[in-house]
């Protein structure tokens, strides 16, 4: 194997996950994430969703050009809900909620990469966040207590994880009966093509994680998740090479590829589902 292609071992697929990220939160390279962090933050960030407003409201450091939607928008946080952010990385989302919940409300972001909680908990303390959480972990295995959570978001990051069947269990375990989740996260249309596919770059970039739209909801509704209404759908592959065209260009290139090539097939999609009550 290559360092460029996809390790088949799923343990040195993770870590190269969080090394790449780590070095995104760390200022060492801006390479392409998720919408490529160092395309110009506020710019990616006012493309995928984010208001003006949210961004003004936000601290800087928590807002690395990352994520391929705005769930938040999306979320209809209530003031002293608990929520839960999966793949919070810097804190942009979990800020947000931690805004929309109030001091009588808690959020707890989730992430595996220990510069991106460092990032982030030093923003929570620096600017106030009392009722903000970062703790380190895996989607596979939440460090959260059984039905305990009443919304769950997430950016961008369920696309990374190789076990996604894990990830919706444990999104099932932890909200409560009732409870619901609004995500943004990457989906195909149709296979990718095997160069892309087989890609290093490609999958820390969210493309080729990616899992056909169906299989993707299939494992949903197995973990006993419901009601699946897509709110946003969007071309990946044209709205990153509208927002980052240089980053666009490095996470194609390699595989001898063009945007036009694979127009169609990366969808960027929010979406919203529901724990059945009992």
């Amino acid at each position: 194997m290559s360092d460029t292609t996809i390790p088949t071992a799923p343990e040195a697929l993770v870590e190269q996950v969080r090394s790449r990220y780590g070095k995104i939160a760390s200022g060492e390279i801006s390479g392409c994430g998720c919408s490529c962090g160092g395309a110009g933050e506020t710019a990616v960030a006012a493309e995928i969703g984010y208001s003006a407003a949210d961004l003004a409201a936000l601290p800087g450091e928590a807002n690395l050009g990352l994520g391929c939607g705005a769930p938040l928008a999306h979320l209809r946080l209530a003031p002293g809900e608990t929520v839960l952010d999966l793949g919070s990385g810097a804190g942009i989302d979990a800020f947000l909620a931690a805004r929309a919940v109030g001091p009588a409300g808690r959020v707890v972001g989730v992430d595996m990469t220990p510069e991106m909680l460092s990032r982030a908990r030093v923003a929570a303390e620096r600017h106030g966040f009392a009722n903000v959480e970062f703790r380190e972990g895996r989607l596979e295995a939440l460090p959260v207590a059984d039905a305990s959570i009443d919304a769950v978001t997430s950016n961008c990051v369920i696309n990374l994880v190789p076990d996604k069947s894990a990830v919706f269990r444990e999104v099932a375990r932890v909200l409560k009966p009732g409870g619901r989740l609004v995500v943004s996260d990457i989906v195909l249309e149709r296979p990718l093509p095997e160069a892309l596919a087989a890609d290093l770059l490609a999958w820390v970039g969210c493309v080729a994680g990616a899992e056909l739209r169906a299989d993707y909801f299939g494992r949903l509704e197995a973990a006993g998740l419901a009601g699946v209404e897509v709110l946003a759908d969007v071309d990946y592959a044209v709205s990153l090479a509208q927002a980052a065209p240089e980053e666009a260009a490095a996470l194609l290139g390699r595989s001898g590829l063009t945007v036009a090539d694979i127009a169609g097939s990366v969808r960027s999609i929010t979406y919203r589902a529901v724990k059945p009550a009992r």
